[in-house]
């Protein structure tokens, strides 16, 4: 059976992190890998880092259901830059009349707010601190642990945000050696599953700057779980206040965290950008 799609599809931006949305509820998708792998090509597509899909929910528990494919076509559990466009989506095109709006993703079910002023806040679950939870190799949890690396020991706090965090404090992110730490302790033995790499410098207890080498996609303009990480892990060691502005090389993000057992909130922007189609 051959025959043309013809999807019409939102172009949208959340601090330079860019998604192609598709309504999956008034048009029938079915996407193969390849397929996703083309929309995603800068040169002969439309051009993502990734594609987030809108569907149903089947649980009455949430109203849609979010799914996030990577631009190698790989589908994953978690994307907070996307999640605040996801909610723009909605609400935009009219599919919910919530601002408070239930979503339920393969790492389980989240609330995003739409805030007065268009920003998003995306509730992003309990930051976990123990070791196994990265995976990250350590006698027992700590605040910052001792990791042997080619410039020497370097100090960094490991944390889960449903995904894999290393953060490492530096005076200045500007100065820091990004292109040789990050895919360093990326790969470093201790993290068996790799790992995200943040590189934060604290400019005051309510203020950080922040570059993330994320696992197998080099340096991005922003990574909102690793501004979450980040804040977390600041938090803990006690440098942190409980609300504090990111600035990333792609924007700002506040993160609120109230501590231990708490859900983290993440508020920022997210875009539209443009609407086309496309034939595949």
């Amino acid at each position: 059976m051959l025959h043309n799609m013809n999807i019409k599809f939102t172009k949208m931006q959340g601090l330079g992190n860019d998604f192609v949305v598709i309504d999956g509820i008034n048009q029938s998708i079915a996407l193969s890998a390849e397929q996703i792998c083309l929309i995603a090509d800068r040169h002969f597509g439309v051009g993502c880092d990734q594609l987030l899909l809108v569907e149903k929910s089947d649980t009455a528990a949430a109203e849609f259901r979010y799914r996030i494919f990577n631009a190698d076509g790989g589908e994953v559990e978690q994307c907070g830059n996307g999640a605040r466009c996801f909610a723009r989506f909605v609400v935009d095109n009219d599919l919910t009349q919530n601002t408070d709006i239930r979503v339920e993703t393969t790492a389980g079910q989240i609330v995003l707010t739409l805030e007065s002023n268009g920003e998003v806040t995306v509730n992003m679950g309990v930051p976990q601190f123990e070791p196994s939870s990265l995976p990250f190799i350590a006698e027992s949890r700590s605040p910052a642990y001792r990791l042997q690396t080619s410039v020497g020991e370097l100090d960094i706090a490991a944390v889960s945000m449903g995904n894999p965090h290393a953060v490492l404090e530096v005076a200045n992110v500007d100065q820091a050696d990004v292109k040789t730490l990050g895919p360093e302790i990326e790969n470093h033995a201790r993290f068996p599953q790799r790992v995200n790499v943040g590189f934060m410098q604290i400019v005051s207890a309510e203020a950080i700057r922040l570059r993330v080498y994320e696992r197998g996609a080099a340096e991005t303009l922003a990574c909102g779980t690793g501004a979450c990480a980040a804040v977390a892990a600041g938090i803990q060691q006690g440098k942190l206040s409980e609300t504090v502005k990111v600035s990333l090389p792609g924007g700002e993000l506040v993160i609120r965290w109230s501590g231990e057992n708490e859900p983290l909130y993440m508020t920022g922007p997210a875009t539209r950008v443009f609407e086309g189609r496309i034939i595949l």
